[in-house]
């Protein structure tokens, strides 16, 4: 057992929140550089931390060592979500993910899928129309936010626009609760960003509720009759599913899935619009090398190791999503876009990324945003060639809170004669 390397610093003055959220990225290359391993620690969130940039040592924290490293009760996302399956620990979230499976799954699953298309053809038709430039994130951003809200709480922006207007203006301001100081001040004429989270999460709360009563049909009915520990627990998740969160990690992967296809990428595209099986290939690729969201934290409830190295009780462990997936002992040449490495050397090897968790703690709706990203990558390849507009744009990446390009890009899309084009693309990989 060896000690890790780095070093924690000492409380507050050793604190290096401040470097790794200007640029998480850069934070990990250049410490694993010094340090030559892939798991190091320093201080974040004034609180010493082991950081995991290998797929061995994540494999160690999220799969083999689930029940050692537990998700913080002080999170964040707790004060922003209340108790739900990402927020619970030990049995608790156990019992919780064998209650909500189903919803993700079969028949649940499947119900969605004309849903799935119809708000996919909404969004996306028109894309062409102008012939002018289309700015990409928040197309797909609002695209991701009509699935949500249609899927999890029956909300159609034609048939009630103002009900949709009020909850994805709520959603957002209940997300900047995320990625706000949890101080919680209101004095007249102002409120702090925290404290206006949670009038947000309030009203959010008020409208599911109302739902949970009122509907029958749809994903909402499916989770009255689910057996939860309490009353409060189905609103909780429906807070949760509903949240800015699934659009967002949807618009930032749909963004690097064009741009990585645009332009040079014609052939890519070409390929991919042909063989199913090929996009399914495309689509990891682009998780493995955009991961949404940068990782996660979990806190040791015991002494352990990770990698070989010690880890004291209570010290935090966070993985990094950017890292493990270019982890050149698992991907040979880790920064390059190469589809072919999931039907080759990397074949079979899909349960190594974390771009939306993994082991037993992983995602619950993994299966449902492969689904997403099949139809809407589907639809805009059936009917659309694109390039950037201009060709030359600042394509730098910031990491959070969630990975975009830093200035939004433009791109223009050319509509596909009719003949080439089809409606629905073959059944492929799930």
């Amino acid at each position: 057992m060896s000690k890790l390397v780095g070093t924690a610093g000492v409380s507050v003055l050793g604190d290096k929140s401040l470097e790794f959220y200007r640029d998480p990225v850069a934070f990990c290359e250049q410490r694993i550089e010094k340090h030559g391993t892939r798991i190091f620690q320093s201080r974040l969130l004034n609180k010493p931390t082991s950081f995991v940039c290998s797929v061995e040592g994540m494999k160690e924290l999220l799969c083999e060592k689930s029940s050692v490293f537990l998700k913080d009760p002080t999170d964040v996302m707790h004060n922003m979500y209340g108790d739900n399956i990402v927020t619970a620990n030990g049995e608790e979230a156990c019992l919780l993910r064998l209650s909500l499976t189903n919803l993700f799954t079969g028949k649940c699953l499947a119900s969605g899928s004309d849903l799935i298309n119809s708000v996919s053809e909404r969004c996306l038709k028109n894309l062409s129309a102008t012939g002018e430039p289309v700015s990409v994130y928040p197309l797909f951003k609002r695209l991701g936010t009509e699935l949500v809200l249609g899927l999890f709480l029956n909300v159609n922006p034609d048939e009630t626009p103002e009900l949709f207007q009020e909850i994805t203006a709520l959603c957002t301001l209940h997300w900047h609760g995320i990625i706000s100081t949890p101080i919680s001040v209101k004095v007249p004429l102002w409120s702090s960003g925290f404290c206006t989270a949670l009038e947000a999460k309030d009203k959010l709360m008020d409208i599911i509720k109302d739902k949970l009563e009122c509907q029958r049909q749809g994903f909402v009915g499916y989770l009255r009759d689910l057996p939860l520990p309490d009353a409060s627990c189905a609103s909780q998740h429906l807070l949760l599913f509903i949240s800015a969160l699934i659009p967002k990690a949807l618009a930032s992967l749909l963004t690097s899935f064009t741009l990585v296809l645009s332009g040079a990428g014609k052939e890519i595209r070409n390929r991919a619009r042909a063989d199913p099986d090929y996009l399914y290939y495309v689509l990891l690729e682009v998780q493995r090398l955009w991961p949404p969201f940068i990782g996660g934290r979990r806190i040791a409830n015991q002494d352990t190791t990770l990698g070989g190295f010690h880890i004291p009780k209570a010290y935090a462990a966070m993985y990094i999503s950017h890292a493990i997936h270019r982890d050149p002992e698992v991907f040979h040449q880790p920064e390059d876009f190469l589809p072919e490495r999931w039907c080759g050397r990397n074949a079979g090897q899909e349960h190594l990324l974390c771009s939306l968790g993994n082991g037993p703690r992983n995602c619950i709706g993994v299966q449902l945003n492969n689904v997403f990203l099949k139809a809407v990558c589907g639809y805009l390849l059936q009917h659309y060639d694109w390039d950037l507009s201009p060709y030359s744009q600042d394509l730098q990446y910031k990491w959070l809170p969630v990975s975009r390009p830093t200035v939004p890009p433009m791109v223009s899309f050319t509509e596909l004669e009719l003949e080439s084009s089809a409606t629905d693309l073959p059944d492929g990989p799930p």
